[in-house]
């Protein structure tokens, strides 16, 4: 069967059968190929639903909940900056000029940022990461960013708060900017934790 027709779960197990050793460097590459394409592609999607002249065009990469080789890449915009988190890409689009003029951020996993943040000296390719990785735990992300690229963009809590009566009219919900209720770890229970690898019969 074509991998095309091939259903998630049935590509899952052919990768599982799969005892190949990829080279993780030219793998990288490969994944990165259209990475362009696709970027471009969200921020045409996005033209006119935007009304801003500039906006972030975003990719995330996020692994399946279920499907533990598989890793999605999502692409998206935001009219403000998007809350920083590990493995996301943030590119700055102008759409007078119909392309991307800034690579604003790009975090790697969370492993990485700690790892980067805690370290005295990196490798000159990692120092932008790094400072990256550093302002994000010392809460000072987005001052860095604007300081970085000279720009005034608003976050979303900053856009929200500005464009507030108008999301308001248009029938949109606005989030409160109050902290969220501590989770109760007190409700996780052993039988209640399910381990996505095993097969559940019933």
């Amino acid at each position: 069967m074509p991998e095309a027709q091939m259903t998630a779960g049935q590509i899952q197990n052919k990768l599982n059968k799969d005892t190949t050793k990829y080279d993780a460097l030219e793998l990288g590459h490969w994944m990165a190929e259209d990475i362009e394409e696709q970027l471009y592609q969200a921020a045409h999607t996005y033209e006119n639903m935007i009304g801003e002249n500039e906006y972030c065009v975003v990719m995330l990469l996020a692994k399946d909940p279920l499907l533990k080789n598989v890793i999605r890449r999502k692409f998206y915009c935001w009219p403000y900056l998007p809350s920083p988190r590990p493995n996301q890409a943030v590119f700055l689009y102008d759409k007078r000029k119909q392309r991307i003029t800034k690579r604003l951020w790009i975090l790697p996993s969370d492993m990485v940022m700690a790892e980067l943040s805690s370290l005295a000296v990196v490798d000159k390719r990692y120092k932008t990461m790094q400072a990256w990785s550093i302002a994000f735990f010392q809460g000072k992300f987005w001052e860095y960013i604007r300081y970085e690229h000279n720009i005034d963009m608003l976050s979303e809590l900053e856009y929200m708060s500005k464009h507030r009566e108008e999301l308001i009219k248009a029938g949109c919900k606005i989030p409160a900017s109050h902290d969220p209720e501590p989770f109760d770890f007190s409700k996780i229970g052993i039988k209640k934790v399910v381990d996505a690898e095993i097969p559940v019969s019933n």
